[in-house]
């Protein structure tokens, strides 16, 4: 009952459409704030039982495309205010074009893409590329109506850019980092391309997300305490700090060790003047723990994460199990 095919959620910037107000339960209304994101298309009633569990808050379904060159359905379950929220400045490149300016000059007439599909955790291999590029090549650049969208169909499935004469490949890691508001570089200290790729492909699009926060930026002038569930590479925190808030505490829950090394550098490069303290499994967020957190910090301001998707996603066609399957339970 709340997918939104539209997914404008509450409001986009330059979209028609979207909520101007929402009614919050009265017991969750106000701090600490809690911010809950997933994949849009989940199996039926999955949206429905998260809501039941965060206060029956309605969730805002919202597609990157809006803030970005890339697509990213997702679901977000939150109590912030969605009055007077605003964009990170400056505007990323919203096209293709304007992110990787370098494929235009190898890029055919009838690829009539602008934006890029949601990026996931895998990538296109090479013999893929290969068999394109043979078809291309022998109808000298000018395929077929059916040989045109077959390729474009891989294009679009796998993200592929045009880097030389009738060539394609897959996005490399920097280019990623950039459609997803990251610096060039960010997961760098990883130890290979697979894994960057796939530590991305499970990250925030921190523009989006950013839009979100951007309400916490008044509300909290000193600065903020954060509870980072699932941190992944600190999508989460990159965008507060993009939007200039102050990170005084960051908790961090995030069971990948690759993980935890690129929020700590990044965390160390930005000169991060707070304390970040991580913490290897959600799981292993008791009660008393959570309590000793809070005595230590203070209390916190903003809960944000996202549950693994593996059991929700329809690019899972084989354990879609809902939030029974093996990983996706841990919701």
């Amino acid at each position: 009952p709340y997918y939104d095919k539209r997914l404008v959620g509450f409001g986009v910037p330059g979209q028609p459409g979207g909520q101007c107000q929402r009614q919050v339960n009265e017991f969750a209304q106000g701090p600490p704030y809690f911010y809950f994101e997933n994949v849009a298309g989940t199996p039926k009633g999955v949206w429905t039982t998260i809501s039941r569990f965060l206060y029956d808050i309605e969730p805002e379904f919202v597609d990157s495309k809006y803030f970005s060159v890339s697509s990213r359905k997702r679901g977000y379950v939150h109590n912030l205010p969605i009055e007077n929220r605003f964009q990170i400045l400056p505007l990323p490149p919203m096209t293709i074009e304007e992110a990787f300016p370098d494929t235009q000059k190898y890029w055919p007439a009838w690829d009539y893409r602008k934006k890029l599909n949601c990026i996931n955790t895998g990538w296109a291999s090479a013999p893929l590329c290969e068999r394109l590029r043979a078809i291309v090549l022998r109808s000298h650049g000018n395929p077929s109506i059916n040989d045109q969208a077959l390729v474009l169909h891989h294009c679009k499935k796998w993200n592929l850019v045009w880097v030389g004469p009738d060539q394609l490949a897959p996005l490399e890691p920097h280019e990623i980092e950039v459609a997803l508001g990251f610096d060039v570089g960010h997961t760098r200290g990883s130890s290979s391309r697979t894994e960057r790729i796939r530590s991305l492909g499970n990250a925030f699009q921190t523009d989006t997300v950013g839009y979100h926060l951007s309400v916490l930026k008044h509300l909290f002038p000193g600065g903020i305490n954060v509870l980072s569930l699932f941190s992944g590479i600190g999508g989460a925190e990159v965008a507060l700090h993009r939007l200039g808030i102050t990170l005084k505490y960051v908790v961090s829950a995030e069971i990948g060790k690759e993980n935890r090394l690129i929020l700590g550098s990044w965390w160390e490069k930005t000169q991060q003047k707070g304390k970040l303290i991580e913490v290897e499994d959600v799981q292993n967020l008791a009660e008393k723990e959570l309590r000793d957190l809070i005595d230590l910090v203070g209390g916190f301001d903003l809960i944000i994460g996202g549950s693994p998707c593996n059991n929700l996603t329809g690019n899972n066609r084989c354990t879609r199990d809902g939030l029974d399957g093996k990983h996706s339970s841990i919701f």
